[in-house]
């Protein structure tokens, strides 16, 4: 978890910027393979490493997109600060997702995130948009894009 911590006010001043970096994460074979067993998407690409590296232009296995998807919610543990008067937060889902670049296994991975709007949709409930990249250290694209939606539950008056 980030170790800043602020109130949703003071979030919401921050529309348009950048708010955090995660730390690089490091996606072995491993976490693909439990990825696999997880979801049940057992495709060569992702657990094969002969295979892939003779069948594909990846050079070896990737990373299965959502498992990508899915170290967004530790990256945002790292790089977004703790709401201080935040009663909960609930995951809203993904306005827009785009996977633009494979991550090879063993390739590290780290998530921006931009407050890109937020709007109170009743009192107390602020549904904050947020501009995800993840990068692949290295790599000259991004590994997704996403705009990330959450909503944050206040006390009414604390953010207004």
């Amino acid at each position: 978890m980030s170790n800043e911590s602020m109130t949703l006010a003071e979030l919401l001043k921050k529309k348009g910027e950048e708010i955090g970096v995660s730390d690089w994460m490091t996606v072995s074979q491993d976490r693909i393979n439990g990825f696999a067993d997880v979801t049940e998407d057992h495709q060569f690409i992702h657990l094969d490493v002969e295979r892939a590296k003779a069948e594909t232009p990846f050079g070896g296995t990737i990373a299965h997109g959502f498992l990508t998807l899915s170290l967004m919610v530790p990256m945002a543990d790292q790089a977004l600060p703790n709401i201080s008067d935040r009663k909960m937060g609930i995951n809203y889902g993904m306005d827009k997702l785009r996977f633009l670049s494979p991550v090879p296994a063993g390739a590290r991975v780290r998530g921006r995130f931009t407050l890109d709007d937020y709007k109170e949709r009743s009192p107390g409930y602020f549904m904050l948009s947020y501009k995800v990249a993840v990068e692949i250290e290295g790599g000259d694209k991004p590994a997704l894009l996403a705009t990330w939606l959450v909503v944050s539950v206040v006390e009414p008056a604390k953010a207004a």
